[in-house]
């Protein structure tokens, strides 16, 4: 899906990491939350508290979500996701761009 119709966009935007990271919400009819952001290139740790689905639009970057699992690498057109309560870890490779969508 290339655009999202009938939400509220938030006009402030979340930014972290000193501008390397930012976002904007989407508020859904439903309640249910999705950012939209740009990572540039760097080393960045996230903490979740609701279970989220990042998918990434374009730009490459690799996760870690547990250390079971080890370092995988992303792309544009792919995704991955993070369980509620948990944290994750990204070395971002080349300008990203994301949507997030978080899931109760």
């Amino acid at each position: 899906m290339s655009e999202f119709k009938n939400v509220t966009a938030v006009k402030e935007a979340t930014i972290y990491f000193d501008g390397k990271v930012t976002s904007r919400a989407l508020i859904f009819p439903d309640g249910s939350k999705k950012t939209l952001g740009i990572m540039f290139p760097g080393e960045y740790e996230f903490n979740t508290a609701e279970r989220e689905i990042m998918e990434i639009l374009s730009g490459e970057l690799k996760v870690l979500v547990s250390a079971a699992e080890g370092w995988k690498t992303i792309t544009g057109g792919n995704q991955f996701e993070v369980p509620a309560n948990s944290k994750f870890q990204l070395k971002v490779l080349t300008v990203v761009d994301y949507c997030c969508s978080y899931l109760s």
